[in-house]
């Protein structure tokens, strides 16, 4: 089935642009295209079929990869479907990056592992930095 959104890679990397001020940060997918520029997806919680389908990644992959921890679900349905957030497409083209450059899913899973932690601080520190 032919979905109307273009995958990451269609995307000119020429045309990429920085946030505005005031835009929200997922507005803008990591590569600093306005996601509506990008036409990827529009922003919502996705079913693994949509993952799937706007990805092109299998959804047993999709399943694998949220089991050992490189994808994490935001919430699940009453039916028991997983649902994901708009940012499962970067990680799932850094997965495929780090894949391409022959990074074992041992190393993946700890670089995300790191990214997390990280992200984690962050949001810690912004929230108790009376500054801020």
């Amino acid at each position: 089935m032919h979905s109307p959104f273009q995958t990451k890679r269609d995307h000119d990397p020429a045309t990429q642009q920085r946030p505005a001020a005031g835009e929200s940060p997922a507005a803008r997918g990591r590569d600093g295209a306005p996601r509506s520029q990008r036409g990827l997806v529009p922003p919502k919680l996705y079913r693994i079929g949509e993952v799937v389908e706007y990805s092109g990644v299998s959804r047993q992959t999709i399943h694998n990869y949220t089991t050992m921890g490189l994808l994490r679900e935001i919430q699940w349905t009453r039916g028991g479907h997983r649902l994901y957030g708009e940012e499962v497409f970067d990680r799932l083209d850094r997965i495929a990056e780090l894949r391409a450059q022959k990074k074992s899913l041992r190393f993946i899973r700890e670089h995300f592992a790191e990214l997390d932690r990280t992200t984690r601080n962050a949001s810690a520190a912004d929230r108790t930095d009376p500054a801020g």
